[in-house]
């Protein structure tokens, strides 16, 4: 009897990550489609979304698709695809995970076309049998013009935004990847 309810939450783990896989991709294919109504249906209720920057923010799942469509406001076309998505089921509650997800993006904003690479933290939970976001941080690694890609990763300020250019969330910002800089400069 035991096998079998073990072989029955290990399908279970197995779905539930297909299903999250699936919502990850589901939020890009929405966001290139700007289809807000299928945004708003990915995200809990009581759902967060920010930046690592701290430039969106926003608690409560109509606020998260608030901020989403002034984030999408400005762009004309866009591709976003996503990469490797590693998923960590509750231990404890099967009706939770969190999950990292690398993606990049092809947008352009006030119609310069840019390149992005981010990473996305997330919690996930399961509502009435549906994978939705109930947390999700998004992280630039860079988000350059496109004709500006070939130099700008050289530098820290690698995330244009806002009229700006600032420093990217990562990997700088990373203790490991500053731990290992100090070992090769001998620190």
């Amino acid at each position: 009897m035991h096998d079998i309810e073990e072989l029955a939450r290990r399908l279970a783990r197995l779905e539930a990550h297909v299903a999250i896989r699936e919502l990850v991709s589901t939020y890009a294919i929405a966001c290139d489609e700007q289809d807000l109504a299928r945004l708003r249906g990915l995200f809990t209720d009581d759902a967060v979304f920010t930046s690592a920057s701290g430039r969106m923010h926003a608690e409560g799942g109509d606020a998260v698709c608030d901020v989403l469509a002034r984030a999408l406001a400005n762009r004309g076309p866009s591709c976003h695809w996503t990469h490797d998505v590693i998923v960590h089921p509750d231990p404890v509650d099967a009706d939770r995970a969190t999950g990292v997800v690398y993606s990049h993006a092809e947008t352009t904003p006030d119609r310069v076309v840019s390149l992005a690479a981010m990473r996305y933290h997330d919690a996930y939970s399961r509502v009435d049998g549906a994978w939705r976001f109930a947390r999700r941080e998004i992280s630039y690694l860079y988000y350059v013009p496109a004709g500006q890609y070939a130099t700008g990763l050289s530098s820290e300020h690698r995330v244009h935004a806002g009229g700006g250019v600032q420093a990217a969330d990562y990997p700088e910002t990373l203790p490991v990847w500053q731990a290992f800089r100090q070992q090769q400069r001998g620190d």
